[in-house]
């Protein structure tokens, strides 16, 4: 503790830095970000950015970028994004900043941060376009834990040969997350057909009754296939854990190389 203290009082580690190191958490006027989370479950902490202003988002990204070199932000938009540019902008001018606009995710990193590399493949599969917001922000997540990330997109059911003309390729791959809404039928076909992890990504888009992602979700809950399923929309956690099932495979390859 006393040379963290030393460092801290020569001004080569921040306070934050030292809080983070001290309780694996940094405190500031937005709130608390956790930046022990990916040391301690794998799994890198994102700042959701819905409920909170431009100004908060900015605060806690510029806070995950000084404690893990890092900053992940969900469900952001263009104001928030600017705030973060702003941000560290004058505080870490040789930061990188990059945003998806379709997933609304951003992820900023500072110079010379070494992202994870996992020697597995995560597909991220879509039924149509409109899945595209959730499933981008599955392969966002899955991506920055370290994981090759390809997209299969366009495939639903209402032309099964859509499906069927990609299963050779979904069979190599790790881990599937398949994303869909209307009824949710793709990730059960597709866990019909591969011997691979799917995870079922139910997406809020559809008509009428069921149509805000209930009946999607409610499908792949009764899917009489092998696979998982997340809740409405919720892409991180479909990608978190595609990762994490990655990580597995990775680990896996490699003591069976040693």
């Amino acid at each position: 503790m006393r040379e963290l203290l030393e460092a801290v009082a020569a001004g080569d580690c921040t306070p934050a830095q030292a809080e983070a190191e001290l309780r694996g958490y940094a405190t500031g006027e937005a709130g608390r970000f956790d930046a022990a989370r990916e040391q301690r479950s794998g799994v890198p902490e994102a700042v959701y950015g819905e409920g909170k202003t431009s100004d908060e988002v900015a605060e806690l990204v510029a806070t995950a970028v000084e404690t893990t070199g890092r900053g992940i932000a969900t469900r952001v938009d263009g104001d928030d994004v600017a705030a973060v540019r702003e941000r560290l902008g004058d505080e870490r001018p040789d930061a990188s900043v990059e945003y998806r606009e379709r997933s609304r995710v951003l992820v900023a990193r500072d110079e010379g941060f070494e992202p994870p590399d996992l020697d597995a493949i995560v597909g991220v599969v879509t039924g149509g376009t409109a899945d595209a917001g959730p499933a981008g922000e599955a392969a966002a997540i899955a991506s920055e834990m370290g994981a090759s990330v390809e997209r299969v997109d366009d495939v639903g059911v209402a032309s099964i040969v859509r499906v069927l003309d990609q299963v050779d390729a979904l069979r190599e791959l790790d881990v599937l997350v398949v994303a869909a809404g209307r009824e949710g039928a793709l990730p059960t076909v597709v866990a019909g057909l591969v011997d691979t992890p799917v995870i079922g990504l139910p997406v809020d888009s559809g008509y009428g009754h069921g149509g805000d992602g209930e009946a999607a979700l409610s499908g792949m809950l009764q899917s009489c296939t092998a696979m998982t399923t997340v809740n409405v929309d919720a892409g991180f956690v479909a990608g978190a854990q595609a990762g994490l099932i990655a990580r597995a495979v990775d680990g896996s390859t490699r003591n069976g190389k040693q």
